[in-house]
């Protein structure tokens, strides 16, 4: 397994980029622990992981996406359409431990409608995901208007907030640690993990070498699709209410963190490590400035202004060793 996760390439990348994300995440906790008023509380700890819960989860397998060579925009979209099918389910009379098993499968369908589009047909990715962006929002509103469904058990919108016992451990923070273990063993120790680096960096090649990866990719987009399901579920149980608006804007979020995570947007660089580092990046910067009572518009530029730094400062860092080395060879 060392082996595998030493020839992924995610040492080199840990060594650099990650580790500069990990610090900086780092740093700035200890400086808004100190600076801003009750942002060190263990409860603001606790609402700083479930208020990440959402991009993490969707940032796992967006980075895995992005990784090779591809994007899904319109996962926020799916979010509030599985939310808005929640409470049409709900309102018809049927049980929520049916319901949501079938919002995750209504994810994973939607998920399937882009990987066809784009590995079946050919399409761009960019295109088709802002194209299902806008009508997976459309059919949220078909389907619930501008009505929320409110009425949710108590049991289970409890438990999205609650704690273990009385450890003031958030319910979330297990399973989400959990998937984030199994999807950096998938990702920097399998043979599977490799064909996804393998299918960004050359897609060509990977073919030749035995990577489906039109099938790599189309399964990738049905488990994207997936996740924003169960994202659904639990957005829709957190804030006790199915709406058509729930996790709009959030798509920009979670490419946020996975190209200020070190992901090429280029496909075939990156690693799990500095994308979980900059999912609590973002939202810690977001919840300190909620804290010092800073507007939301401000909020959407500061998000705005990381993707910015994220897609320019890895290819700035780039370019600048390159032209340093090209420096040492013509002085050699």
């Amino acid at each position: 397994m060392w082996t595998r996760f030493r020839s992924s390439g995610a040492l080199r990348s840990l060594a650099t980029w990650d580790a500069a994300i990990i610090a900086a995440t780092v740093l700035f906790l200890l400086i808004a622990a100190q600076s801003v008023e009750h942002f060190g509380t263990a409860r603001n700890a606790g609402h700083l992981v479930i208020d990440l819960a959402p991009v993490l989860l969707l940032a796992l397998v967006m980075t895995l996406i992005v990784m090779t060579g591809e994007i899904d925009l319109s996962v926020a979209s799916t979010v509030g359409l599985t939310s808005a099918a929640m409470g049409v389910m709900w309102n018809a009379g049927v049980s929520l431990e049916t319901i949501m098993p079938l919002a995750v499968l209504l994810g994973a369908v939607l998920g399937a409608v882009n990987g066809l589009f784009i590995t079946g047909f050919g399409l761009p990715s960019l295109a088709v995901t802002i194209g299902t962006l806008a009508l997976y929002r459309g059919l949220s509103y078909v389907l619930l208007g501008d009505t929320a469904v409110a009425d949710w058990p108590r049991n289970f919108t409890g438990w999205t907030l609650g704690t273990i016992g009385e450890s003031g451990i958030p319910n979330l923070l297990i399973p989400m640690a959990i998937l984030a273990a199994a999807f950096a063993v998938l990702l920097h120790a399998t043979t599977w993990g490799r064909s996804i680096y393998a299918a960004g960096a050359n897609p060509i090649a990977a073919a030749y070498s035995g990577v489906a990866v039109r099938r790599l990719k189309f399964w990738l987009y049905v488990g994207s699709g997936a996740m924003a399901g169960l994202v659904g579920v639990l957005w829709t149980l957190r804030y006790s209410s199915a709406r058509a608006d729930n996790a709009y804007g959030l798509e920009l979020t979670v490419v946020a963190v996975v190209l200020l995570g070190g992901v090429s947007i280029f496909g075939g660089k990156g690693a799990l490590p500095g994308v979980l580092a900059a999912v609590v990046l973002l939202t810690a910067v977001q919840n300190a400035l909620r804290l010092a009572h800073v507007s939301t518009e401000a909020l959407t530029v500061v998000t705005g202004s990381l993707l910015i730094v994220a897609v320019l400062a890895p290819n700035l860092i780039s370019s600048a060793g390159e032209a340093l080395r090209a420096r040492r060879r013509r002085t050699a």
